[in-house]
């Protein structure tokens, strides 16, 4: 929502100071709006990282494109790779899955795309982005928690044997099919060339024939988990047509007419593309050529599979209609080389014919009951096999042993990770997802105190823990809630959730031990209908620029708003003046601890930065002014301290030290009469929240029981 107004920031201020600028004794070329991204959401910039983070004169422009994009409102990427998201034409209520996720730019799209509309908290999509790699999904977690989005979860597994999911439609099991699937696959990456200096060195035609089995098995999963009418688009950063056309003709065939290639011809206009090819040759590593797979001696018929060569007969051919793919050639726009083709499924996959149209009744055992329908198969190479009878056998006796447990655990609406026995995990050992059961007595006083709507989906709510007290309540749509518990069997959850509330125990004196979360508060602000102080912008300049100010500092209104409040948690929201447009045009909602005689926000620092920004404040620090700043704090900081601890006896100083400690270890303190501990105990977390970095990505016991790194994102 705050798009418009950063663009506005970037245009008038950022770019102007560009202008005429000389590094190095060479003249900075202005940063360049991309022709064919809607809207002008995306820019590109000549400027090489090195200068970028070297150059004084470009401090100020680096250390802006840094801290927007920790909060979500930038994200950086290759030009190219933003292509496919636009292309999938994503709406809200779409089900999307991204099958090969990791990093997660294009999930950061795909999120966005979802909340087209600010004003709807939970939209009716979601999105499952998926990555092999444990290590990256939590770069991937790291990506799109900076959306702050209820309708996010990122998995764990092979892209190529990701399991079926079910759903509850009116009571019945149903298969989740996915309106939307974006199909990103490993490539070798021959694209890249220009930036990616390793390919010089590394690449060799056997790259691609090592990964083209692989690239159609993913990409024959994906069709499969589509809905009829959906839309996936499979991509790769390589130019080879073995990993591209090969891939998408091998599909059509098999598809036997399933498929089809959408002509996007008219989409992006601006976007430079070349046709899909039909002529092609395999080449060995030693340079040998061959034209069809009949050429291929028997001893090479490992590495070169019939599937790599053209179609060749014509007619079949050209109803295939290969050159509706993309091409993105390097030279033309000055990007990275890609590869892209949209495909939309008419009807199931032949081997899939006897899947429910979403109609069929399953069997109401478990989230473990095989769905015979979706998985049979007849006979395709790129599809996971039936179970054989033994197999089965095998399955119902461990249906049978896990049969009780699962239905207990279910009704506690606990989803915890799969059975190591259906699942090897590979790691960190996850948390278990468990929601708040209807007549939680937790949730009441929290009803209470903020006056919650009573839509407010509290059934949505989740905590990662089973046992002890719940320090953080998070929150996911109903659509993920269905998915969460449906699956948690054949599912490996490394996160889903948006924190909406965080223990605090001093609150509890005032009525509610759970203080508001800023990374929430968008989804949560439209349920409450208590605690909300409307403020004016020179109020939120306050708030945001000093740590805890006194009360007499606001504006008289705010005061008398605040005056007969009880303390603790609030919201506070500023509404754009349309009558004044010089003003801040975009609504803020912050979150606020209200004190005895202070009012302050409990916004982490690049978001305190960006509303600065918004509002015309300079933020900007030299890098030596702000280590002298910091120390001089520090200094000032300690002196305080040492007069207060001076008037304190000594019990109050053990007290103090107790808070301290606990607030730093991530336990909660203890009740204490005296605010000020309890404001001290929160700037801790907020302090450690901001240094680890941790973006919610709920560290496990275990984890740090085994000395991994905690922070896993």
């Amino acid at each position: 929502s705050h798009a418009k107004e950063i663009l506005h920031t970037l245009k008038e201020k950022y770019f102007k100071e560009l202008q005429d600028l000389e590094v190095d004794g060479q003249k900075v070329e202005m940063p360049q709006s991309l022709s064919w991204y809607p809207e002008e959401l995306a820019w590109h910039t000549n400027l090489s990282r090195k200068i970028l983070r070297k150059s004084p004169q470009l401090e100020k422009f680096h250390q802006f494109l840094v801290s927007e994009t920790e909060c979500g409102n930038i994200s950086r990427q290759e030009a190219v790779s933003m292509i496919p998201p636009l292309l999938l034409n994503v709406s809200p209520h779409h089900k999307i899955l991204d099958m090969c996720a990791a990093p997660g730019s294009k999930t950061a799209q795909l999120i966005e795309m979802l909340h087209a509309d600010m004003n709807v908290p939970f939209p009716q999509g979601f999105v499952i982005a998926n990555d092999v790699d444990n290590k990256r999904c939590y770069l991937l977690v790291h990506q799109a928690k900076r959306l702050n989005s209820p309708c996010i979860m990122v998995v764990n597994h092979d892209a190529s044997s990701i399991p079926n999911l079910q759903i509850d439609v009116d009571g019945r099991k149903e298969v989740l099919f996915y309106d939307r699937i974006l199909c990103d696959v490993p490539c070798s990456g021959d694209g890249t060339m220009r930036k990616n200096i390793d390919v010089w060195k590394k690449w060799t035609t056997q790259n691609s024939l090592q990964l083209h089995g692989l690239q159609l098995r993913i990409a024959t999963r994906g069709v499969e988990q589509l809905a009829e009418g959906g839309r996936m688009v499979y991509s790769t950063c390589s130019l080879n047509p073995i990993e591209n056309e090969a891939v998408i003709a091998s599909l059509l065939e098999k598809s036997q007419g399933a498929l089809e290639l959408a002509d996007v011809s008219s989409e992006l206009p601006g976007l430079k593309r070349m046709p899909g090819i039909t002529k092609w040759k395999v080449m060995l590593k030693d340079g040998q050529w061959f034209e069809e797979w009949k050429d291929v001696p028997s001893n090479r018929q490992t590495q070169i599979r019939p599937t790599m060569f053209p179609i060749k007969d014509e007619e079949k051919l050209k109803a295939m209609n290969l050159e509706r793919c993309l091409r993105i050639l390097p030279h033309h726009q000055n990007t990275g080389g890609f590869f892209v083709a949209v495909l939309i499924k008419k009807s199931p996959m032949p081997w899939n014919k006897r899947q429910p149209k979403v109609h069929q009744k399953l069997p109401q055992r478990t989230g473990d009951t095989e769905v015979t329908a979706a998985n049979s198969n007849n006979g395709s190479e790129c599809v996971t096999e039936e179970p054989t009878l033994a197999e089965n056998e095998e399955s119902k006796k461990m249906q049978e042993l896990q049969n009780s447990d699962t239905e207990q655990s279910k009704k506690e609406g606990v989803c915890g990770p799969p059975p190591s026995k259906k699942m090897k995990l590979f790691g960190f050992k996850e948390d278990p997802f468990v929601f708040l059961p209807e007549d939680d007595p937790l949730f009441l006083p929290i009803q209470k105190f903020y006056a919650l709507d009573p839509s407010f989906p509290k059934m949505n709510l989740l905590t990662r823990t089973q046992e002890g007290k719940k320090r953080q309540l998070y929150m996911v749509s109903k659509e993920l809630r269905n998915v969460l518990l449906n699956n948690s069997e054949k599912m490996k959850v490394i996160n889903t959730g948006i924190k909406v509330w965080s223990r605090n125990s001093d609150g509890e004196q005032f009525g509610c031990a759970f203080r508001l979360a800023q990374e929430g508060i968008y989804t949560l602000y439209p349920f409450i209908h208590a605690r909300i102080i409307n403020v004016c912008i020179e109020d939120i300049k306050i708030l945001l620029t000093e740590e805890n100010p006194f009360l007499s500092k606001f504006s008289s209104e705010t005061q008398e708003k605040v005056k007969d409040m009880a303390m603790g948690s609030m919201v506070l929201k500023y509404d754009p003046d349309p009558e004044k447009p010089d003003d801040l045009q975009c609504p803020i909602v912050l979150c606020g601890w209200q004190g005895k005689t202070s009012l302050r926000a409990f916004v982490p620092k690049n978001e305190r930065l960006h509303y600065l920004r918004m509002m015309g404040v300079e933020v900007f620090k030299a890098k030596r002014k702000e280590e002298e700043s910091e120390n001089k704090t520090e200094e000032e900081v300690k002196h305080r301290l040492a007069q207060a601890e001076e008037r304190m006896d000594v019990e109050d100083k053990e007290r103090d030290l107790v808070t301290k400690v606990e607030a730093e270890i991530g336990e909660e303190s203890p009740p204490t009469p005296v605010e000020s501990s309890a404001m001290e105990a929160e700037n801790k977390i907020e302090d450690l929240d901001q240094s680890a970095k941790n973006i919610n990505s709920h560290v496990s016991q275990e984890s740090k029981e085994t000395g991994i790194d905690n922070v896993k994102d």
